[in-house]
């Protein structure tokens, strides 16, 4: 299958949850002491002075409002509960004009009209983006760099994703049967001293931190851990897998993963802790022979898949743990074994759930490229733990002795059997003639058994890992991890909403496949018209580029339409239409 746009989504069977857009609950509205929209003066007088936690949204009308578009995106948002949520876990963060609600609604429209870091600001009229968030203007960097820095010296980064997380699975139950776990690495170019793992892309081992993801079976983000120390997979698993847990109650769910996680011992550990594995086969195993394929053709989740696929049982621990094995045949001969707990799914189904993983992969890219994932918000490092084992640097080294004294015992005793082999018996016709003629080669096997016998025994007497405060002398750091869980929560928020926008289009856009996100980020940055009346938001997109897809999001703004939703902080209900292309 194709890396396409729409597929790092896959449209959900039958109509998406259009009755989950819905209005905020009952939130305290806020007050507005200004009766100008472009004039606050009255209210940010109030925040100084200390009385004002969050300036109340008062739009003002407009014609080709820039970006105003991005209005569209705001009943998914509404709808990911991240506004409810946030005032349960962060309350409030002082008095201020940009309160905790409009610092949440500038961000998520930032990276939906991709503005990508803070910085991004100076290149945008803060007038105008102000009209889009129901404020004068809109807040600079300096103040939203702040208003980070307060929210991350909460430390609430974690329950504030755990909260979102739980959300989704209320709100999409369906999309947890499968759960997609893969690492991230994000390469760091500071001057502090940071673990180092291996790039990929780049083939190094360099400074970086590791961010394991969980993704539904839709490829839409769940949650985020960031690995200790880059830790691989196998170890990070459980944990990450305690955490799934905690969301999904004790339903079953199927675990989809890379190579990186092979570990029968840990498939066994998983599957009595009421998980089912799916993954690769990693290491050497048997070939199938080529009569042993039968060829399946099926239609899953509205693709159409051909495979030449054999289905068997396979032991591994010694008989203790029984797996299933669906092995591909590709074009070229070769053969991908996958292994998988799940008994119940036809071998089909299988291979599809396996390479589905891709649309990690993709949804790993589109977030580096449209929403600068791997951009560091800040350089600011907080303490590690300096009593976290690593391998012994000691141990390290004398095994690399010893694997150089073992290869030069290796060649010794092999030129000493050369020696033998070649010995010319008339001369020689004893061993003990033959050891005299070569005292000096036997010396130097002796002396060289005997150093990989020492180094053995060092090694052995060395442990093989040891607190890294015994290693590092200087201060034992990390990144400081809030700002940069804050922001992806954000950035994972925003493509939720993107995700959902473009669900609703697909069965109105025939090139949804291939265009669907690129639509989406049309109408989001596109002009709208402005109407505000007493208790309604009217949002009129200006015409795309083309007539079928102007269509489109004629189609989108009526399903929106469908269940209005109240713009948060306010009790205007949105309603969205496009301009007439005349």
């Amino acid at each position: 299958m194709p890396a396409t746009e729409a597929t790092q989504n896959p449209v959900p069977p039958g109509d998406p949850n259009l009755s989950a857009f819905v209005s905020l609950d009952d939130e305290p509205l806020p007050v507005s002491f200004d009766t100008n929209p472009a004039d606050r003066r009255v209210d940010r007088v109030l925040a100084y002075l200390g009385v004002l936690d969050d300036a109340a949204p008062l739009f003002r009308s407009g014609t080709r409002v820039h970006g105003g578009g991005v209005l569209l995106a705001m009943p998914a948002l509404v709808q990911s509960g991240v506004f409810t949520v946030a005032r349960k876990i962060y309350g409030s963060i002082g008095p201020a004009f940009y309160g905790l609600r409009n610092i949440l609604v500038a961000l998520l429209l930032m990276a939906l009209l991709r503005i990508k870091r803070p910085e991004g600001l100076k290149e945008h009229s803060p007038d105008d983006l102000g009209r889009v968030l129901g404020l004068d203007r809109a807040p600079e960097v300096k103040t939203l760099r702040r208003k980070l820095s307060r929210l991350a010296a909460l430390g609430r980064a974690a329950d504030f994703g755990r909260a979102l997380a739980q959300k989704r699975v209320a709100d999409r139950g369906a999309a947890m049967g499968f759960l997609y776990i893969d690492g991230h690495v994000r390469v760091y170019h500071g001057q502090s001293t940071l673990p180092k793992t291996h790039v990929a892309p780049r083939r190094l081992a360099m400074p970086a931190t590791t961010d394991y993801w969980v993704n539904d079976a839709l490829g839409d983000p769940l949650f985020e851990v960031t690995a200790e120390a880059n830790a691989g997979m196998v170890k990070m698993l459980p944990p990450v897998l305690e955490e799934v847990r905690t969301l999904v109650g004790e339903r079953r769910v199927t675990i989809v993963f890379d190579r990186g996680g092979f570990s029968p011992k840990l498939f066994l550990q998983l599957i009595g802790d009421g998980f089912d594995v799916l993954t690769y086969r990693q290491g050497r195993s048997r070939r199938i022979g080529r009569s042993r394929f039968v060829s399946y053709d099926a239609v899953i989740d509205g693709f159409q898949v051909s495979y030449k696929l054999a289905d068997q049982g396979v032991r591994l621990l010694d008989g203790k743990l029984r797996m299933r094995q669906v092995t591909r045949l590709g074009e070229g001969g070769h053969q991908t074994p996958i292994l998988t707990s799940r008994r119940d799914l036809s071998a089909v189904e299988v291979a599809f759930r396996m390479f589905e993983r891709w649309r990690q992969e993709n949804f790993f890219k589109y977030l580096r490229e449209e929403y600068a994932l791997d951009a560091l918000v800040d350089y600011d490092v907080v303490p590690d733990n300096a009593a976290r084992d690593v391998p012994n640097p000691k141990r390290i080294e004398i095994t690399a002795k010893l694997q150089q004294a073992r290869a030069e015992f290796a060649r010794l005793t092999a030129e000493y059997g050369a020696e033998a082999f070649m010995n010319p018996e008339p001369s020689r016709p004893t061993m003990k003639g033959f050891k005299a003629a070569h005292g000096k080669l036997a010396k130097s096997i002796r002396e060289a058994f005997d150093r990989v016998t020492a180094l053995e025994r060092k090694r052995g007497d060395t442990p093989a890992r040891i607190p890294i405060g015994d290693v590092v002398k200087k201060e034992i750091i990390k990144l400081d991890p809030e700002r940069k869980l804050l922001t992806h929560l954000v950035k994972m928020v925003a493509y939720q909403a993107e995700s959902d926008l473009f669900h609703l289009v697909t069965s109105h856009y025939k090139r949804a496949t291939d265009e669907g996100r690129t639509l989406i980020q049309s109408a989001l940055a596109a002009p709208a018209n402005i109407v505000v009346s007493a208790n309604e938001l009217r949002v009129i997109v200006a015409p795309l580029s083309s007539p079928h897809r102007t269509r489109a999001i004629v189609c989108l703004c009526q399903e929106l339409n469908r269940f209005p939703t109240t713009f948060p902080g306010s009790c205007l209900r949105l309603q969205f239409s496009v301009a007439s292309g005349k």
